[in-house]
């Protein structure tokens, strides 16, 4: 195991030498129509539920062959255990399979540019030392060793005491602090719980709040790298696949009763809104991605979100802590707070008239108003 006083001076010395500007983005006139929002100032609000989220979670992969990390990856969440493990629920999307042996979905025609991740078994139970509650398998990489890979990845995250949802119908169910807490994950991709289909996607979340004190929904959505930063707010397309409208399913959702919408799939941040004194995080980017996934640039930061909530679901206040990763070492923090600083940038270009403000801390918090 990383000792973590190494851990943030490893950190410290590769940011200090390899710490990049945030690139401008041009504003665009595509811009999401102002919403009349009651403003609650934060002082009148009481946190009753703290959540941690982070985006894509891929730990090595042993296929095609073995691109595992060094000491089987116990080392890779150490740095941001402490924060995952101080939240009431801490949320991840997991990028493949966690199968011991099996049979994938497709061949690769070169195993050096394979895209087909399967972390073994065992892995499962680095993410629960780390902290991590609940996992997402709505994405693309779900069904890399077919249907069965996600099942199997089901049971080996049950079995390591882990929540999971992102199949059809599957959803985590947990109670926090004497509340019932329901988390759905929804993707654009087959047999998950389908994000294009906004009418059942808002039936679903209503049927729920029905059920539950407060609803988490997470999305995989949207188009990746660098030239997908910006909410186009409307529908996007990867390779000529549908990904969603990100922002009309996050409004969509949350008119049907969801209190926190988070968001991974693009690859690097996107912008962070408040709609109906709810928050939405576009994008959480990666977090950790081992050998297999591009790690160079934005691709490279890692924000870990965290929030509380009141009694209701509503926003009362927000931290992102920026990580950057780094190869061998993992996930490590970020002295320059580059993922905030550019996940702030990117929210006062999309939301200009929003009342978010990000600091460049990374504190996040209500704009404030006048009375008039």
């Amino acid at each position: 195991m990383f000792d973590l006083k190494i851990l943030y001076g490893i950190g410290a010395a590769f940011i200090l030498t390899a710490c990049q500007s945030i690139p401008q983005i041009p504003v665009t006139s595509k811009q999401t129509p102002s919403v009349e929002i009651p403003f609650v100032k934060e002082a009148q609000l009481k946190a009753a539920i703290n959540i941690s989220a982070v985006g894509d979670v891929m730990l090595g992969t042993d296929f095609p062959e073995d691109r595992l990390p060094p000491e089987d990856g116990k080392g890779l969440l150490a740095a941001a255990s402490s924060l995952l493990q101080r939240a009431d629920i801490a949320f991840a999307n997991l990028e493949g399979v966690l199968l011991d042996g099996g049979e994938p979905r497709k061949q690769c025609k070169n195993p050096k540019n394979c895209y087909l991740f399967r972390s073994p078994a065992r892995y499962a139970y680095h993410l629960k030392n780390a902290g991590v509650d609940v996992l997402s398998l709505a994405n693309n990489h779900a069904r890399d060793f077919g249907e069965a890979g996600r099942r199997a990845t089901m049971e080996t995250l049950a079995k390591a005491g882990l929540h999971h949802t992102g199949l059809l119908g599957d959803v985590a169910h947990l109670e926090v602090k004497g509340r019932k807490v329901a988390i759905i994950a929804f993707a654009p991709f087959a047999n998950a719980n389908d994000m294009l289909d906004l009418e059942r996607a808002h039936q679903v979340v209503a049927d729920l709040s029905e059920q539950a004190d407060i609803v988490i929904v997470s999305m995989h959505a949207g188009a990746e790298g660098d030239r997908a930063m910006r909410l186009p707010f409307a529908d996007e397309l990867y390779h000529k696949e549908l990904r969603g409208d990100s922002v009309a399913f996050a409004h969509r959702v949350i008119d049907a009763g969801a209190d926190l919408v988070i968001g991974h799939g693009p690859h690097v941040p996107r912008a962070m809104e408040l709609y109906r004194q709810r928050l939405i995080a576009y994008s959480l980017g990666n977090f950790s991605t081992f050998y297999g996934m591009k790690i160079t640039g934005n691709n490279g930061l890692a924000p870990l979100l965290s929030v509380d909530l009141a009694d209701d679901g509503q926003f009362v206040k927000g931290q992102i802590h920026s990580f950057r990763q780094y190869r061998p070492q993992g996930s490590l923090p970020d002295v320059t707070n580059a993922a905030a600083r550019l996940m702030a940038d990117l929210t006062r270009q999309d939301f200009p008239n929003g009342i978010l403000n990000i600091d460049g801390n990374g504190k996040i918090e209500l704009l404030e108003q006048s009375d008039d």
